[in-house]
């Protein structure tokens, strides 16, 4: 899909090279290195090497990739990280932006977190965006594990907002990205996608 991603990403197997495209790709560039500078050594965030005017560099984090191991049948013990590791981040008051497994590695034995990606979204706010939004990406992405999602928010382990506080979040932020979208290139691919994923989303009941 034409615009369907926020920024393209190449590494060797020492340094991973992000650079950001779309609307706001400045903005996007300068929250993400000043949050992983700002997390470094609280939570498994990689190691910023470079920043340019366009891209930012970081060190090669060893690990496996969330989605492909809920793929492979581990989805307890991804969601149950996912969930573990959201509390620490909300506990320094932050809001991922765009969380859940997709943006996460872990080790591919004790499916403990070896980095935390992609906090170009990041900002202070309400806990329930990334709660919302992983369940969202588990809906999406791998509806067959939607029965797992207790795991999540289980390991969480602070209160959970209901269903339509969930809901509303969900589609908020399919909103904002169909907006994003229709900034950056207005009727083509990326936001008739969204627009076809808020739809859905509208739709779907607890």
């Amino acid at each position: 899909m034409k615009h369907g991603y926020t920024n393209s990403t190449v590494g060797d197997g020492a340094l991973v090279v992000k650079c950001y495209q779309g609307p706001e790709s400045a903005f996007r560039l300068s929250t993400e290195s000043r949050y992983l500078r700002r997390l470094r050594g609280r939570i498994p965030v990689p190691r910023v090497h470079q920043v340019t005017a366009t891209s930012l560099t970081t060190r090669w984090v060893e690990g496996s990739h969330g989605q492909d191991l809920l793929d492979d049948g581990r989805a307890p013990e991804v969601l149950t990280e996912c969930g573990r590791m959201l509390a620490r981040i909300h506990r320094l008051g932050i809001v991922h932006g765009d969380y859940g497994p997709q943006n996460m590695l872990f080790h591919p034995v004790t499916f403990e977190t070896t980095a935390i990606l992609d906090w170009e979204w990041a900002h202070p706010g309400r806990p329930v965006e990334d709660l919302a939004w992983c369940e969202w990406i588990v809906r999406t992405h791998h509806p067959e594990h939607v029965p797992l999602l207790p795991c999540f928010f289980a390991a969480y382990g602070e209160p959970v907002p209901g269903w339509p506080e969930r809901h509303a979040a969900m589609l908020a932020r399919c909103r904002d990205l169909l907006g994003f979208c229709g900034r950056w290139e207005p009727g083509g691919g990326g936001e008739k996608v969204w627009r076809e994923r808020l739809d859905t989303t509208s739709a779907w009941a607890e």
